[in-house]
């Protein structure tokens, strides 16, 4: 393939946000969640990178599956269980771990014989309300699954809802809860996200699930990558691939939305929400070419962008283009420019943005 777009995966990069993570929580295994393709960087690159991790978190039964079919031999939890009774059979071929969370699941289980012996992380719902059992429900339903011969409940589990925000107090409120509700209990427990391993040292328990830090990106909404020591997994890159002169008063792209305020050089690069860049991305969003930081002009194409040259004296066709992903451009920024998070635009990426493994 000959159109210069990609996306280059630092393997190396993985491997040191995991070490960040160890080095926060020294005293807890380490759950690396790797659902939704890695977080749109490759779901086995993102496994190799992470090989240390004492096991990956996925959402779905076709992603373990994938990694046991690459010869990944970690646990490998479901985070959302089984979807139907049948997938409990493959469960049990691929030795996954799998999230309980409704009493449906319970059933599936109490149908199964003993010799299954089924791994079973026991979600509550302390808050998110999302998926677990509610607080009044969790003592009945772990007293259930205890009676069940084909399981053993390994880890009481709950998630944080707003861990993000350093100055919010709700993560507390939950930790305080599950706390409450898992006193006397034998079975380990897990609490954190990435956000929470970082900032709340209390709620550590057993295992920790990192998820987002372990791509080089903040979990926090105040701050990025590089206040936590971490470094992009992920540099997105392309290059111009024409360059127009443009006078003042054009206007520029689908809808004219950038109007030339002086006769001014413009460079086309090749990319575009085809790729994954986000069309919403504003007038004014960073870009770096040549390494010198402009800025996005005019509306995202499906397949093209048109960046301000005024900044690069000595641009010319073929000159590197970084959309993000370096130590000058952080995801962050262009998530903020965009009216997003890190998360989409990591997870948008498509699949004809190649990506190049790197160790």
């Amino acid at each position: 393939m000959s159109r210069p777009t990609r996306a280059t995966i630092s393997l190396s990069a993985l491997a040191h946000n995991l070490e960040q993570a160890r080095l926060a929580a020294p005293n807890s295994k380490v759950m690396a969640v790797i659902k939704a393709n890695g977080y749109g960087h490759g779901l086995t690159s993102v496994a190799k990178g992470l090989k240390q991790a004492d096991g990956f978190a996925v959402a779905c039964i076709e992603e373990a599956c994938e990694l046991r079919e690459a010869g990944f031999k970690q646990k490998i939890l479901l985070l959302e269980g089984v979807f139907v009774a049948n997938e409990l059979d493959l469960v049990k071929q691929l030795n996954l771990d799998i999230v309980v969370h409704s009493e449906k699941q319970i059933e599936w289980l109490e149908s199964r014989s003993a010799a299954n012996n089924f791994s079973v992380w026991l979600k509550v719902n302390t808050g998110m309300h999302r998926i677990g059992f509610a607080a009044d429900e969790f003592k009945k339903q772990y007293t259930r699954l205890n009676k069940i011969e084909a399981i053993n409940i390994l880890i009481l589990m709950t998630h944080c809802a707003s861990a993000d925000d350093r100055q919010n107090n709700y993560t507390k409120q939950q930790h305080n809860l599950f706390t409450e509700l898992c006193a006397g209990l034998p079975e380990k427990k897990t609490l954190v996200n990435s956000a929470g391993l970082l900032s709340q040292e209390e709620s550590h328990f057993d295992w920790v699930r990192p998820g987002i830090m372990l791509y080089g990106v903040s979990p926090f909404n105040d701050s990025i990558a590089q206040d936590h020591e971490l470094k992009a997994v992920m540099r997105v890159e392309s290059e111009i691939i024409a360059i127009n002169s443009q006078k003042k008063g054009d206007l520029i792209g689908y809808g004219g939305r950038f109007k030339c305020p002086e006769d001014m050089l413009i460079g086309v690069v090749a990319i575009g929400y085809g790729d994954g860049y986000p069309r919403q991305a504003a007038n004014g969003t960073p870009i770096l070419v040549d390494n010198i930081r402009t800025q996005l002009i005019g509306r995202v194409s499906m397949d093209m962008i048109m960046v301000d040259l005024r900044p690069i004296r000595d641009a010319r066709i073929g000159s590197s283009v970084i959309l993000w992903g370096s130590e000058k451009l952080s995801i962050e920024e262009i998530a903020s420019h965009s009216s997003t998070i890190s998360y989409e635009l990591l997870c948008r990426v498509t699949a004809r943005l190649k990506k190049i493994e790197i160790s």
